[in-house]
């Protein structure tokens, strides 16, 4: 069964959340996965210091709709007053919560002392969230690993300090910042974390399917899961969730043409929001995830990547539909 899920007040109809994505995670991507169940989601990862230095590019990311609720905004950041004036340039009614991130991998941002730098100091971590809640006029989570490397696995620690420090709710990715991306899930570490803390708990890491979902909570006892990399070219992946945690079942795989009709829709979106020359261009990499394995759409993918226009895009997005020999898509799990 789907247990009810409240994070910082805010009631969810699913145990499954859209993750922010870099470079993803925009309005149309978000619009998009609510439109086919997904509940919450986040804006991209947004750089407090791009913020203050009124960086052009991380003020488009902000934009979102009324029908974009409940919104989590992920900040990035290690300086307790440069978040803070953030905070301050935001407009905080349109976020449910702000989320702090203690769990981006990437080099050019560990080097800064920023995103999974700050598991190396619990204490300084807490300080930031301390700062961080007392500030921000909304909850406030924080997002981490289970440790630097395989050598300092710390999650409870530093959960036990952000917890203290008032957030009201903890996102853990269950790899450390070596694993990166690669090498296996710790449900273990994830559990210790859950069993210590009295807030809710999101895990995150190989959500690709309602099958390892299931599993993430089973084994972890955690609140919910925070989908990422399984929500490409997958929309439908929190529709089948959904009825495999209710029911254990999971909806036959969309057909052809409902998956051409959804690209369309999306296709749309992007056009609608960066117009119908950079549309085509944001929409390219979805082309990719949602006929990825699919055989027969090599040709069609080369003509998406080059398709310059909106009326190019849907063109090419038809074609999956035509020919002698219908596509059948690749399966999703």
């Amino acid at each position: 069964m789907i247990s009810a899920l409240t994070i910082a007040g805010v009631p969810l109809s699913s145990p499954c959340l859209l993750a922010p994505l870099a470079g993803i995670s925009d309005l149309p991507f978000r619009m998009l996965n609510r439109s086919l169940g997904c509940g919450f989601a986040f804006v991209e990862m947004i750089s407090a210091r791009a913020l203050v230095y009124r960086n052009k590019s991380t003020k488009n990311m902000l934009s979102s709709l009324p029908g974009d609720r409940p919104l989590g905004m992920q900040l990035l950041g290690d300086d307790p007053e440069i978040m803070r004036r953030a905070l301050d340039l935001l407009d905080i009614c349109s976020y449910d919560l702000i989320d702090v991130n203690a769990a981006c991998p990437v080099n050019k941002v560990t080097a800064r002392g920023e995103g999974a730098s700050l598991l190396k100091d619990p204490r300084k971590l807490g300080e930031l969230l301390r700062a961080v809640v007392a500030h921000a006029g909304i909850p406030v989570t924080v997002k981490i690993r289970t440790g630097w490397d395989e050598s300092s696995v710390n999650a409870r620690e530093v959960a036990l300090h952000a917890r203290d420090a008032g957030i009201q709710c903890l996102f853990i990715h269950g790899r450390t910042r070596a694993q990166g991306y690669s090498g296996k899930v710790d449900y273990r570490v994830i559990a210790e974390v859950k069993a210590a803390l009295d807030i809710p708990v999101i895990a995150s890491g190989d959500g690709l399917s309602p099958q390892l979902i299931k599993k993430m909570l089973d084994e972890t006892g955690c609140d919910g899961v925070a989908v990422a990399r399984g929500s490409l070219g997958n929309p439908w992946i929190f529709r089948d969730t959904e009825e495999f945690l209710a029911h254990g079942t999971i909806p036959p795989r969309p057909g052809i043409h409902e998956i051409a009709a959804t690209m369309a829709r999306h296709m749309d979106l992007c056009a609608d929001y960066y117009g119908d020359t950079v549309g085509p261009i944001q929409f390219r990499k979805f082309f990719g995830w949602y006929t990825k394995k699919t055989p027969g759409t090599r040709a069609l993918k080369e003509k998406a990547f080059r398709a310059a226009t909106r009326q190019q895009m849907l063109r090419i997005i038809e074609e999956l539909t035509e020919g002698e020999k219908e596509i059948s898509p690749a399966p999703l799990y």
